[in-house]
């Protein structure tokens, strides 16, 4: 089992103020310590105010995305080194959003996970199928790749060193979730891909996450937290949410 972590993404909503409220709500409601790390990734404009309001607390500030390169003559991209300036630890490589939308590669989100850990960020490596992927049961295919593009360029140990979150294309803000056992058998894979060195490697379960299902997912072997995304903007939901994580 890796650390407890449960993240929330608020992906591109608010503004602000009201990401500096949400903030400072998740934060005093937080009283109450849980057996997981709580992560928030805000928008990249957020991020400063969000780390402000969260200062004096125990909640981890991260980046939805970083630039593959550390810094230069690229236009609207933001390096590590900056993610670092303003507060965060972790970020986010390799979201289906940006896999699927934006067509991000395997090797684009392997050239992004290396300078995020180059320059001391954590990444959390999200990997995925579509449901076309699913339904031609090549979940474990897609996923074995995904993984194995950022060993290739990193190396085992520095993947076992990171987070990686399984987050099936089909489940992201659509209501639908794997269930329990199916995401169980997924985590199981990836486990057994990073081998022994892998055994203390956080893995997280993402993909429409709600306090109505995020028990039962906890509870399984090698779950050990979650990456949530609408729900993490009602703050007492995603703290109910994080309260449901076992250490």
């Amino acid at each position: 089992m890796g650390k407890p972590l449960i993240a929330g993404n608020w992906k591109m909503h608010g503004t602000a103020e009201s990401a500096r409220k949400l903030a400072t709500e998740v934060s005093h409601h937080n009283a109450q310590e849980t057996a997981a790390e709580i992560i928030i990734f805000p928008p990249l404009v957020h991020i400063s105010a969000v780390s402000d309001a969260l200062s004096d607390s125990s909640i981890s500030v991260g980046a939805q995305n970083v630039s593959q390169y550390s810094n230069g003559a690229y236009t609207g991209e933001v390096s590590a080194e900056m993610l670092l300036d303003q507060g965060c630890k972790y970020v986010l490589v390799g979201h289906s959003e940006r896999r699927a939308i934006l067509g991000e590669s395997d090797q684009t989100v392997a050239e992004k996970f290396r300078a995020a850990q180059n320059a001391g960020l954590i990444p959390i490596l999200c990997v995925g199928e579509s449901l076309q992927q699913r339904q031609q049961d090549a979940t474990l295919e897609v996923v074995a790749k995904q993984i194995s593009a950022v060993i290739d360029l990193v190396g085992l140990d520095r993947v076992c060193q990171s987070v990686i979150a399984y987050e099936p294309v089909w489940a992201i803000g659509t209501g639908e979730t794997a269930s329990p056992e199916q995401a169980q058998d997924v985590h199981a894979v990836i486990r057994t891909q990073l081998g022994e060195a892998g055994r203390s490697t956080t893995l997280l379960y993402g993909g429409s996450v709600n306090k109505s299902n995020a028990a039962e997912l906890f509870k399984q072997p090698d779950i050990d937290g979650g990456l949530v995304g609408g729900a993490s903007l009602e703050a007492d939901e995603f703290l109910n949410i994080a309260q449901l994580v076992e250490a």
